[in-house]
């Protein structure tokens, strides 16, 4: 049978058609079909093809990143140019963009790892109502065959020997178990699912278990990311050397973990893609020589111009059992007046009727194509819209990931010869530098050299002035104005007079040739230190 030229229930989703369009080419650069065949060697090679690509990815991503951490290494730039703030800011710009690039990513894969979680459940819930439609199925069959075999045959029997006198009664009792025969043979031409239900039971397993551990394993990934980003911010905050080298360390596993989940992510939506665009036909292949073409397409199409194959079957089962039920009611009527112990076997058959008339109305229902085939395009739309997409969105962080940690990577060696600047430069304070306050603090603990020999001067010439006698009578070579101002300056407190005012460029008011002497070795002295900051 041909199968139908379109389908207007289901349309594979324009990204798995992009994707099935991939070229599919085996480990020997031969290209192969782009059917979905998971059994074939060939087709296995082409999807783990693509895991080399990502993987051959991975290989120019280190390579890049060790020929610029070399490169890096081997350039010795000025120990001021790497003290600047520009570089700061550029190491921590960069930080900072490729930290929200790694958010941004990991926001992505949370929406891609929920999205292909929704998608493969409701496959999963789909295979397990399936599973549930055939093993009803089995059920009622099997059932309706053991009540028809067992029940119904030790009824007829103890019969047998109550109607022996008449043979009318017999003679109906013979066309009863014609029927029930009818009933039999009908039912064990209905194909028996239990192998298939078997098969959906543990793929369902087996697909849950998968998707349980897949989904865990994103979640601790996207767990480590950010710890990694927030590892990288506190280095940076703290200036620690450690955190930069702890974050260096998991950055490497992590952009491995990136590029592996990349190829896994391609190969994944590749292969299903190939199986989205063209479902029906991997169906047939599969349950060839298990079903008939004809109960495959009655389920997969459920169109209307496909006949129910198992019509027949069930117009049989309806058309005797209600033979049989008429048969029945006429003994009923006639015949246990007359044989009234007869009447409690004649009930029991009736009752097995009607629960057979039941099981026939629920197997009606129950091999009728809606069911399975809702379950069919719910399994199909979960795994080729939401779980393509998840994939994708996983796809696109994996690439993020990989872009924004290669970026920190990059970043962290700057960041470390920045720290290794600033230590150096704080080590190499100019300590004579008077609008550092770092020196200002450290001056005024440890004066220099200069200071001290004018305070030893300063000294000498007061040991000197005190072992002098002074002269009679005082001599003034400064202007009265000068000393005036002098003298406004200090409040007129006399003991200010006779100290010489080093820094100040003039002389005290009052002083004796050895006071002149010494004034001008402390100002030459702190000229040749300070500079001419005051006018002579």
């Amino acid at each position: 049978m041909a199968l139908p030229a379109a389908r207007a229930d289901y349309l594979a989703p324009w990204w798995a058609a992009w994707l099935h369009r991939f070229p599919h080419v085996t480990l020997r650069l031969q290209p192969v079909a782009g059917a979905f065949r998971p059994q074939q060697p060939d087709y296995q090679q082409s999807l783990l093809f693509l895991g080399l690509v990502a993987a051959v990815c991975l290989g120019l991503n280190l390579l890049f990143l060790t020929i610029y951490l070399t490169c890096l290494c081997s350039c010795k730039r000025d120990e001021e140019s790497e003290s600047k703030r520009p570089s700061s800011c550029c190491v921590t710009w960069t930080a900072v963009v490729a930290g929200l690039i790694c958010c941004a990513a990991v926001g992505i894969g949370f929406y891609g790892n929920s999205e292909t979680n929704d998608g493969v459940y409701q496959l999963v819930y789909a295979l397990d109502d399936a599973n549930r439609t055939l093993s009803g199925i089995d059920a009622l069959v099997s059932g309706t065959m053991g009540q028809m075999t067992v029940g119904l045959e030790q009824h007829l029997a103890r019969l047998n020997e109550i109607f022996a006198t008449r043979g009318d009664y017999v003679q109906s009792l013979r066309f009863l178990q014609q029927m029930a025969g009818n009933i039999v043979l009908q039912l064990s031409g209905l194909p028996v699912w239990q192998d298939v239900s078997v098969n959906l039971a543990a793929v369902a397993d087996q697909v849950g278990y998968v998707e349980y551990y897949r989904w865990l394993s994103y979640l601790l990934l996207f767990i480590l990311d950010l710890l990694i980003c927030l590892i990288a911010c506190l280095g940076l905050a703290k200036r620690s050397r450690c955190l930069l080298v702890a974050m260096l360390c998991c950055g490497l596993v992590t952009l491995v973990l990136s590029w592996a989940s990349l190829a896994v992510d391609a190969s994944a939506a590749v292969g299903t893609s190939d199986f989205c665009v063209a479902p029906d036909k991997f169906i047939l292949n599969l349950t060839q020589g298990e079903l008939s073409a004809e109960v495959v397409h009655y389920y997969l199409y459920c169109s209307q111009s496909l006949g129910n194959p198992f019509q027949q079957a069930l117009t049989i089962y309806q058309r005797s059992l209600t033979t049989m039920q008429i048969q029945i009611q006429g003994l009923m009527q006639f015949a246990v007046p007359l044989f009234r112990t007869a009447e409690k076997d004649l009930l029991g058959i009736q009752q097995l009727l009607n629960a057979s008339e039941t099981s026939l109305h629920q197997l009606t229902a129950l091999l009728d194509c809606r069911g399975l085939h809702k379950d069919y395009l719910d399994g199909l739309m979960g795994v080729c819209y939401d779980g393509i997409e998840g994939l994708l969105y996983l796809a696109l962080f994996s690439l993020l990931a990989a872009m924004s940690f290669s970026t920190l990577i990059c970043a962290m060696p700057r960041a470390w010869k920045h720290l290794a600047g600033r230590d150096r430069a704080y080590d190499d304070i100019d300590e004579e530098d008077p609008f550092n306050p770092q020196a200002r603090r450290m001056a005024s603990h440890n004066p220099t050299r200069g200071q001290l020999r004018s305070f030893c001067s300063y000294s000498s010439s007061l040991g000197s002035q005190t072992s002098l006698q002074p002269p009679g009578q005082a001599i003034s070579n400064a202007p009265v104005s000068e000393y005036m101002n002098q003298a406004a300056l200090f409040g007129g407190n006399p003991r200010y007079e006779n100290v010489p005012l080093i820094g100040r460029g003039s002389p005290p008011p009052t002083y004796s040739p050895s006071m002149r002497a010494t004034y001008l070795s402390v100002n030459n002295e702190h000229i040749r230190h300070y500079g001419n900051e005051f006018p002579a």
